[in-house]
C-alpha cells in the first residue's frame, strides 16, 4: 500500500442506514468502496484498486458474511486483506465462528464511531507493517541469492584459472546439469530430491566440481602429454581437495547451505555406477545423485571438448560412449534421460564451445 494515497476500504451490508452510518465514520480517513451483497462485495473486493481493509455484515440473504469471509481468504489474490465483521450479533460463539473463518475482529451494532475507527485503523497499520517485513524479506533473500551466486562465480573462475583451455566448460557443465536434472525430476524415485530449488542450486554448483584442481601442482594440471601412475595418482585428489575446502565453508552456513551440492558434486562426480570410480569407490545409488548426474555432464564435455592431448570427438562418438557407459560408468537412468534430449546437449556444447573445431564435431 502506497503512502501517498488514503487506504480503501471496503463497506459490505445489505441495509443502506448502516452503510451510510459507516460511510460517515470512515469517509474523511478512508476511500470507500460499498456493497449491499455478498456476491457483489467479492467482486469489489478483486476489482481495482484493491481494498486495504474489508468490514462486512454476517447476516445477508443470499450468501452471508461466513461464507463471504471463506471465498475472501480462500483466494490469493484477497487473502491477506484484514476482514472485521460487523453484526448486531454478540454472542461468544458469533465471534468465535468469525475468527474461525479468517476475520481479524468483530464490531457489534450499534456502531461506536470512536471504536469503529480505532479497530479500522489498527488492522490498517497491522496490515501496512506486515507488507513492510515482506518487502524486507523479499529484499534479504534477493541480496543473500545474489551473494550466493557471486561466491560460485568467484570460485569457479579461480579453478578456471588454472586451466584456461576450458573456459566454456563451466558454462557448458552447468547447461547440461540443469537439461538433466529437469528431465528426471517428474520421475517417482527423483521427485522429492530434485525440486525447483535443487535443481537450481545444483545447476549453480555444477561450475565447482572441479574447484579442487587449484590444490595440483601445475606440472601435472598443465602437462600436455599422458599422465604417468603416479602423476594420475596426484590429479585424483583434486576431488578430495575441492570437497574438504568446500566441506569446510558449508559447515560455517548450516548442512543447508548452498555449497551441500557443491561439496556433494566435487567428491562424487568421479564415482562410477559399478563402484570402480574414485575417491570412495562407491556404488549405485549409494553414490549422490548430484555426482550421478555431474558424472554424465562431465564425461560427455571432456569427449566433445579439444585438448592438447586429443582432438575433439564428435557428438554421435560421445553419445556412443554414454550410451556404453551406461550400467557401469553411468546410472542407467540418466543415460536414458541423456539419449534423449542429446540434441539439447549438443546445442549447449555449440553455444559455449571454446573453439571452431569443437564446433565442427559437434556437426557430425
Amino acid at each position: 500500500m502506497t503512502t501517498n494515497r488514503k487506504p480503501i476500504a471496503l463497506i459490505v451490508d445489505d441495509v443502506s442506514e448502516n452503510l451510510n452510518i459507516l460511510m460517515n465514520m470512515l469517509q474523511d480517513d478512508y476511500s470507500i468502496k460499498v456493497a449491499k451483497s455478498g456476491e457483489n462485495a467479492l467482486k469489489q473486493a478483486i476489482s481495482e484498486p484493491i481494498p486495504d481493509v474489508i468490514l462486512l455484515d454476517i447476516m445477508m440473504p443470499g450468501m452471508d458474511g461466513y461464507e463471504v469471509c471463506l471465498k475472501l481468504k480462500s483466494s490469493p489474490k484477497t487473502w491477506s486483506i484484514p476482514v472485521l465483521f460487523i453484526s448486531a450479533l454478540n454472542q461468544q460463539d458469533d465471534e468465535e465462528r468469525g475468527l474461525t473463518v479468517g476475520a481479524v475482529d468483530y464490531i457489534t451494532k450499534p456502531f461506536k464511531p470512536t471504536l469503529v475507527k480505532a479497530r479500522v485503523r489498527s488492522q490498517i497499520e497491522l496490515k501496512q507493517h506486515k507488507n513492510k517485513l515482506e518487502e524486507l524479506v523479499k529484499e534479504r533473500t534477493r541480496q543473500l541469492m545474489e551473494t550466493q551466486d557471486v561466491t560460485i562465480l568467484t570460485l569457479a573462475s579461480l579453478a578456471e584459472a588454472r586451466d584456461p583451455e576450458t573456459g566454456g566448460h563451466i558454462k557448458r557443465t552447468q547447461s547440461y546439469v540443469g537439461l538433466l536434472a529437469t528431465a528426471l525430476s517428474p520421475k517417482a524415485e527423483f521427485l522429492a530430491e530434485l525440486t525447483h530449488e535443487s535443481i537450481d542450486l545444483l545447476s549453480k554448483s555444477a561450475p565447482l566440481h572441479d574447484v579442487g584442481k587449484v590444490g595440483v601442482p601445475d606440472n601435472i594440471l598443465l602437462k600436455p602429454g599422458k599422465l604417468t601412475d603416479d602423476e594420475f595418482t596426484e590429479m585424483k585428489k583434486h576431488s578430495v581437495y575441492g570437497y574438504n575446502a568446500l566441506r569446510t565453508a558449508q559447515k560455517r552456513l548450516g548442512h543447508d547451505s548452498f555449497l551441500r551440492y557443491a561439496a556433494e558434486i566435487s567428491f562424487s562426480h568421479h564415482e562410477k555406477w559399478d563402484g570402480t570410480g574414485y575417491p570412495r569407490g562407491l556404488a549405485g545409488d549409494d553414490i549422490p545423485l548430484s555426482g550421478r548426474i555431474m558424472a554424465v555432464a562431465d564425461v560427455y564435455d571432456a569427449l566433445i571438448s579439444k585438448r592438447v592431448y586429443k582432438p575433439p570427438f564428435t557428438h554421435s562418438k560421445a553419445v556412443a560412449i554414454i550410451k556404453d557407459g551406461a550400467n557401469t560408468h553411468f546410472d542407467p537412468r540418466i543415460v536414458d534421460a541423456f539419449l534423449k534430449m542429446q540434441e539439447q546437449f549438443r546445442e549447449a556444447a555449440i553455444e559455449f564451445a571454446d573453439f571452431d573445431e569443437e564446433r565442427a564435431a559437434l556437426a557430425k
